[in-house]
């Protein structure tokens, strides 16, 4: 598997792999775009690894730099001859309550152009359904169930302050991952995001005022982070504006009836 990686999803896997068998990684559950390409095969790579935690996240965050420090970093370094660094991100958004952020960055110092960035985000994606283990070639990776991924990822799309078109492009990937209950545990999760379903209603009709540019953003995704042939696929069927009409389609149906469940 390994030998057909690009070296950012080579270094992602070994990221993970020193994650789910290190104390560190001990309840962490991979989540996001590279938890899909891992265990769901999925056709979209990621540049990000993702994880679900329930406890401190600035504590774990450290202890997360620390183990990279220590283990991935020179095993890059020896395998792969990159240099690199592990710190804690900065930023404006650095300080959030819901997300803190592991930057680990990797470059080869007489290689132009070599420079690879990977963000490791610890995140909190309100699962209902207890985590559950999957194995790639004899390693145990912790996640979270099928629902509780395509529900999240839908939450994604209503809570962040700017879309990300991944997130859409996700949606329609795995939408057969919605349950008959979905709409039911969307409005479960969104009171506790005080965000009710008719708020999340208004923020889809606002999302699809800006089509046009989202549009050209999954575009832009399906040139650079999707297989050729998949994306060629995709496009014969429709392209971004039919993915895009189709996931809001999607979450206007299911959102209503959140909204009527939560009656």
């Amino acid at each position: 598997m390994e030998n057909n990686l690009a070296p950012v999803e080579r270094i992602q896997l070994m990221a993970a792999k020193i994650l789910a068998t290190h104390p560190a990684g001990r309840g962490l559950c991979l989540v996001g775009g590279f938890r899909y390409r891992l265990l769901n095969e999925s056709a979209r790579a990621s540049n990000a690894l993702d994880y679900h935690w329930e406890g401190d996240l600035q504590k774990k965050q450290m202890e997360i730099v620390d183990l990279f420090r220590s283990k991935l970093l020179p095993e890059v370094k020896r395998q792969w001859g990159y240099d690199g660094d592990a710190r804690p991100a900065s930023g404006p958004d650095a300080e959030s309550p819901v997300v803190r952020t592991v930057q680990l960055a990797f470059y080869r110092i007489r290689e132009p152009g070599s420079r690879i960035e990977i963000p490791v985000d610890m995140i909190r994606v309100a699962p209902l359904d207890p985590p559950v283990v999957c194995t790639v070639e004899g390693t145990v990776f912790l996640t979270v169930s099928d629902a509780d991924m395509i529900e999240s990822k839908i939450l994604a799309c209503l809570a962040r302050s700017f879309l990300q078109v991944r997130d859409v492009l996700d949606i329609f990937l795995f939408q057969s991952a919605l349950r008959p209950d979905s709409p039911v545990r969307l409005s479960r999760k969104l009171s506790k995001l005080a965000l009710p379903p008719a708020e999340a209603i208004e923020r889809v009709k606002k999302l699809a005022k800006n089509r046009s540019v989202h549009v050209r953003g999954i575009e832009r995704l399906l040139d650079e982070q999707v297989k050729p042939t998949v994306a060629a696929n995709l496009r014969a069927a429709g392209g971004a504006a039919m993915i895009w009409d189709s996931v809001m389609s999607l979450l206007d149906e299911i959102l209503a009836k959140a909204k009527e469940s939560s009656s």
